[in-house]
């Protein structure tokens, strides 16, 4: 990266930072305001203590000093009761709005997730996603609360301590000052060691979170094979990777504070030493020296808020960087300027020279495949594993774009429509039946999200799902675990056909739809399917020859594109592919 690209890079950053402050102006002015009471009121009560100390004391018998020492004790125990209402205010309100900005940063990583496509998805883990949005930006919240009023306190503590001190005695307030440089060069040295530490404890959290989620998801493979010790093994494994990034971080840590510590006592012993020389000399007294210890501790308090600020940065910016790195990835297909929308779709269908393949280093699924499908025509598309079929069918509904040629839907180029509004027109079971936690009604909603309970049990009487829901022990409320774990194969793959039927759109995508289900089940889905396939665009994938052979067309799909294509019957009589594979079926 460039110095120019890489400043760039920094403003943009920032300016993105400070943008979630936004819409919490008000509560931020409230929150800085506080900082200045709460710091102006620490501030005071060395400068009350001095005057009564060496002013009121220092008259004994005066008339009217007694009545003073008791305003002045009056007005300190009010300052200290404001310094205490604001902090409370700070702490409140400020970590309200962290955790505002924390869910309005969640909200926005969570909806740019929902914009990638699934090459974005084929190249990432789970658990390093869930990590920047969860951990990393539990971080964030915490500096977007205190990073302001840390450093608002820190800084007019800071100086106004450094000015009372002056007034008192300015040799003395130069030695305190001789100790900060030093101090500083200190945090920055271990504060870059955090930081590096810190980054890489987040990409093995990240890790840990994808172990676990691919062990836990799996579980079921993981007793088939008793394979819990090798889990166990390799779970250990990143778990002792977190432990050493944190070990590392932890020892970086402990010298920033403890080296921090060190210096503030070090400036409290030469005040006291240096201050009473001073007095032994009667070029200062102890008064002053009172109240300029006081100062000092005072001075401690902004140290501390620095120290803290600098971990908190360390921990925030470093989540901030995960994050802005993921925002800053665009959509592999992005809507084209001027994409419309996808209205009043017949369901022609057409393949146009298409080439594919995954990644450019790898080689092409389909290669210069031509197709044309009309509107309600029923196709079905047959072939040995990895020939592509699935993969055709992706590239429809655009979750990849072809690597060359065009895919039209009704004439026009599906990269000139919204994608959103192309999918919403198809209607797809696929291979692997996803269903959400929660229950049979919510999963079949999803299909249609406004749709009454008398159209969902429509829809599942047509995928002749709604008799084994009836004997669900809640029917339709009946909680299906997650990813439907309390079903069976069968029963959840025509949950995710019903859901199809709910959306009844105009172009239909079976990849293996009926491949979980019994022959019973398999006829009474069929005849379903038939019924929703009427005057729709219907491309079904299947592997068991049986359930296509009244498909209006069927292709065979090979490594080289179309091999065949044709009835059952004429694929039969012609003694090809087809019909080598339906003989191999047929005798099993």
């Amino acid at each position: 990266m460039t110095e120019r690209a890489a400043n760039r890079f920094a403003g943009s950053r920032a300016k993105k930072f400070l943008s979630y402050y936004r819409p919490y102006r008000g509560l931020l002015l409230a929150d800085l305001l506080s900082a200045v009471v709460i710091s102006a009121a620490a501030l005071l009560l060395p400068v009350c203590t001095n005057f009564i100390t060496k002013n009121l004391l220092a008259t004994k018998g005066a008339p009217g000093a007694l009545d003073r020492i008791y305003a002045l004790g009056v007005a300190m125990l009010a300052l200290v009761a404001l310094q205490a209402l604001c902090t409370l205010f700070v702490d409140y309100q400020g970590h309200v709005m962290g955790a505002k900005m924390e869910r309005d940063m969640r909200r926005e990583l969570f909806e740019h997730y929902q914009k990638l496509s699934f090459s974005f998805y084929d190249r990432q883990r789970t658990g390093q996603l869930m990590a920047r949005i969860t951990n990393d930006l539990l971080s964030l919240a915490e500096l977007y609360h205190h990073g302001p009023e840390h450093l608002a306190i820190a800084s007019l503590e800071l100086i106004g301590v450094l000015i009372i001190l002056a007034h008192i005695d300015r040799a003395l307030t130069l030695m305190v000052l001789c100790f900060l440089p030093v101090m500083f060069v200190f945090a920055l040295h271990f504060s870059r060691r955090m930081i590096a530490a810190l980054r890489l404890s987040k990409d093995r959290i990240g890790d840990i979170n994808a172990r676990v989620e691919d062990s836990l998801v799996g579980i079921r493979v993981v007793k088939s094979f008793t394979n819990e010790a090798f889990e166990a093994a390799r779970f250990n494994y990143e778990n002792d990777r977190f432990l050493a990034s944190r070990s590392e971080g932890y020892q970086s840590e402990a010298w920033f504070s403890g080296g921090m510590a060190a210096f503030t006592q070090l400036i409290t012993i030469a005040v006291i030493v240096f201050g009473a020389t001073g007095i032994a000399r009667r070029s200062l007294d102890l008064a002053d020296l009172l109240t300029f210890l006081m100062c000092v501790a005072v001075l401690v308090d902004p140290i501390h808020r620095l120290v803290n600020f600098a971990r908190l940065y360390q921990e925030g910016s470093t989540g901030f960087d995960r994050f802005f790195e993921m925002l800053q990835i665009e959509p592999d297909m992005p809507d084209q300027a001027g994409a419309a929308e996808l209205t009043h779709v017949r369901g022609d269908i057409t393949f146009r020279n298409v080439s594919f393949r995954y990644a450019d280093d790898s080689p092409l699924v389909l290669k210069n495949l031509s197709l044309e499908m009309k509107a309600g025509e029923f196709v079905a598309l047959v072939g040995a594993s990895g020939v592509g079929k699935t993969t055709l069918c992706s590239l429809i509904p655009r979750f990849y774009d072809a690597t060359e040629g065009d895919i039209l839907i009704d004439g026009r180029n599906v990269r000139e429509v919204r994608p959103q509004s192309l999918r919403q027109n198809i209607g797809i079971v696929q291979q692997d039946v996803y269903l959400f936690a929660g229950t049979v009604a919510e999963n079949l909603r999803y299909g249609k999200p406004d749709a009454i309970i008398d159209e969902i049990i429509e829809a599942a009487k047509m995928a002749h799902a709604h008799d084994f829901i009836m004997a669900l022990p809640n029917g339709y409320d009946t909680e299906i675990g997650e990813r439907g774990l309390k079903l069976s194969g069968g029963q959840k793959q025509r949950l995710s056909i019903a859901r199809v039927f709910l959306k009844n759109p105009p172009i239909l995508i079976f990849d293996e739809a009926t491949s979980a289900l019994d022959n019973e089940s398999e006829r009474a889905v069929q005849e379903s399917l038939h019924r929703l396939a009427r005057n729709r665009t219907t491309l079904v994938i299947a592997h068991r020859l049986s359930t296509v052979r009244n498909a209006g067309r069927i292709l065979v799909l090979s490594e080289d594109g179309i091999a065949e294509e044709g009835t059952h019957s004429e694929l039969v009589s012609s003694g090809g592919a087809y019909a080598r594979l339906y003989n191999t079926q047929a005798s099993i």
